[in-house]
């Protein structure tokens, strides 16, 4: 078991935090969630006790000062991609042989200290199962991430979480299966922020900046010529995110 430093979540999950030598799956609608700010705590203890990550397939490349800032060292992170990656619509089909065989060797290995890989929702349930089993001998955590269309298929995962987001720099996190009995709410938790004071501020009240108001020209102001078309101006303020 590793706490995940959430004490909300380690309170619901068996154990009082992420299971070893076993399979977790975190089921989402779309990758960039919080799902990493979720998993940093545990994923920077494993590295400070002198571990290794090894990350399967992430839908986009790590980015070294935004792991730096949620305490992962990229230097002790390895990347594995099939031969041939599958981006958009087709990563949401059988992932690569290549890919899961390499998977599975690295859970059996027992020198890796943590575990992600964004797997596909079509799964077959024996590729679960085979890795659940390379799972029990691999003595850290290790994360499986999925669509959340996966949530009405069977799975060998003895625990499996759905996430949803829940306000900016917040997740809504629900336990799907566990061992023991289920729990009735889903929670709340506070991630590491990535928004700065003004743009969660922003954020919170739900819309965005007005841009400034633009003078009109003489023409435009004049009743006896009509209403002068002006060009169209772009706000300066994108979308929050």
């Amino acid at each position: 078991m590793r706490p995940s430093r959430f004490a909300e979540l380690d309170a619901a999950l068996p154990g009082g935090g992420w299971p070893t030598q076993a399979l977790t799956e975190l089921l989402l609608p779309h990758p960039g969630l919080g799902e990493l700010r979720l998993l940093a705590p545990v994923l920077a203890a494993v590295q400070a006790a002198g571990g290794s990550l090894m990350w399967f397939d992430p839908p986009a490349a790590p980015c070294a000062w935004a792991l730096g800032a949620l305490g992962i060292d990229i230097a002790q992170l390895v990347v594995v991609h099939p031969r041939q990656a599958l981006r958009g619509p087709a990563r949401q089909r059988l992932p690569a042989a290549d890919m899961l065989w390499a998977l599975e060797q690295a859970l059996k290995s027992g020198h890796v200290g943590a575990v992600l890989a964004w797997l596909p929702a079509r799964l077959p349930a024996d590729t679960l199962r085979r890795l659940q089993l390379a799972a029990q001998v691999h003595d850290g955590p290790a994360f499986l991430l999925r669509d959340v269309a996966a949530r009405q298929q069977p799975s060998a995962a003895p625990l499996r979480l759905l996430l949803a987001a829940a306000g900016p720099d917040r997740l809504r996190v629900t336990l799907l299966k566990r061992r023991g009995p289920p729990l009735a709410q889903p929670l709340d938790l506070a991630l590491p922020p990535v928004l700065s004071a003004a743009g969660l501020a922003r954020a919170l009240a739900g819309r965005a900046v007005p841009a400034p108001a633009l003078p009109q020209p003489a023409a435009a102001r004049s009743s006896s010529a009509g209403s002068a078309a002006l060009p169209a101006v772009a706000s300066t303020h994108g979308p929050l995110r």
